[in-house]
């Protein structure tokens, strides 16, 4: 009679036990396909307009000989490779946000949401690895002694410079100047333009700036254009020829 009521009572212990298991496995599961998989972040892509743009600066340049098409091929990507690299972007072949800005070409709305990768530019970080620290034996017993000295230990990668960028306002005012100058003809639309940019590099070369053909601190300092207090902060003067 004992071993029957045993054996009964050990059953309906495993059935109660198996039960638990089952409901944290489905509650568990559940919670999971709740959670949902981790949105992508936007692809920037150009516009089959901007393409066309593209081809004909780089035809004006010489860099590429087809026709404004407005689709990639082969030509295009090779002509868009050797603009990035005269202008010191990571050669891609491909119109990311950067580029697009140095060709002065117009963006979307949508696309000015997308944030310029800083791996776009041929001097990005991620281009090089940052050093790392070698801890010795010595030194993990000293860092169990002071927090200090383990945090002293670490070698960190040095703040990348950031890049002067020129306001719409600022390229307005130096397209006015340089139409006065008899150094450009374009209208004052405040995009730097390959027109634009002979007209600067007249100036720069007539006034003993180095020829960049961008409007840099340095440039705009000679023609009388004030700086933002951003700009102040980041203007790194140019060398002279």
């Amino acid at each position: 009679m004992l071993r029957k009521i045993f054996l009964i009572t050990f059953i309906a212990l495993s059935s109660a036990t198996m039960m638990f298991a089952q409901g944290g496995s489905t509650s568990t599961t559940a919670a999971t396909a709740k959670a949902g998989p981790a949105k992508k972040p936007a692809i920037f892509r150009p516009t089959k307009d901007q393409i066309k743009q593209v081809q004909a600066m780089l035809n004006e340049k010489k860099l590429y000989t087809g026709e404004a098409s407005g689709t990639y091929n082969d030509s295009t990507r090779g002509g868009i490779k050797s603009f990035q690299k005269d202008n010191g972007l990571k050669e891609t072949g491909t119109l990311n946000r950067a580029t697009l800005e140095k060709f002065g070409v117009e963006m979307t709305d949508n696309q000015k949401l997308i944030p310029v990768s800083q791996n776009s530019y041929a001097d990005s970080a991620a281009d090089t690895k940052p050093a790392t620290s070698v801890k010795t034996a010595s030194a993990v017993k000293a860092s169990m002694v002071s927090t200090d000295s383990a945090v002293a230990d670490k070698t960190t990668a040095p703040a990348k410079p950031k890049i002067f960028r020129a306001t719409v306002d600022q390229i307005k005012a130096a397209q006015k100047m340089l139409k006065e100058k008899s150094m450009y003809s374009g209208e004052e639309s405040g995009k730097l333009d390959d027109a634009t940019r002979d007209g600067l590099k007249k100036f720069q070369e007539g006034n003993g700036v180095k020829v960049t053909g961008t409007l840099n601190g340095v440039t705009l300092e000679k023609m009388g254009i004030g700086l933002t207090d951003s700009q102040k902060a980041n203007t790194v003067a140019a060398p002279k020829n």
